[in-house]
């Protein structure tokens, strides 16, 4: 196995996904349209279109068609959280060679490394399934994420 096997990568589609969301969230209770969600937030309008039919089958946003028409988060905002939002157009938060970590099964000296990866993946949740859109909107996160943002290496890339 490999690092790079086992990176947290959060792939275009999540970040355009919540992205998205965010102005859905921005605008609640009103109808957007996919022109104005792309002209808020640069990306390409079909992959968005896409993607919002992907949060409208996870039962995230309401899409309603006609000239009026657009599309809403189906709850709202301080509702939804972006672990939910990445779920719905990525599937699980990790997986390592296609498993979730705890499928995996290690001999020998790696024995006790799916600990590890649980221990990655209960990180990720803590924070992407605790932090809402209406939260990120406003900037204003749980301590324990913001506490994470602040220290000393969180910043430098690696």
């Amino acid at each position: 196995m490999r690092w790079e096997d086992v990176g947290v990568d959060i792939s275009a589609k999540a970040d355009y996904a919540v992205r998205a969301a965010l102005v859905l969230a921005a605008h609640e209770p009103n109808l957007v349209k996919a022109e104005a969600i792309v002209s808020e937030q640069p990306m390409p309008r079909k992959y968005v279109e896409s993607i919002l039919s992907e949060l409208r089958r996870a039962g995230l946003v309401r899409t309603h068609r006609g000239i009026a028409g657009g599309h809403m988060l189906a709850r709202p905002a301080n509702e939804i959280t972006l672990g939910s939002v990445i779920r719905a157009v990525d599937g699980p938060l990790t997986e390592i060679h296609g498993l979730r970590p705890h499928e995996q099964t290690y001999e020998g000296v790696a024995v006790h490394l799916s600990e590890v990866w649980i221990a990655m993946r209960s990180s990720l949740r803590r924070v992407l399934d605790e932090t809402t859109l209406r939260q990120v909107i406003d900037g204003r996160f749980r301590p324990h994420v913001r506490r994470m943002t602040e220290t000393a290496d969180a910043w430098l890339p690696r």
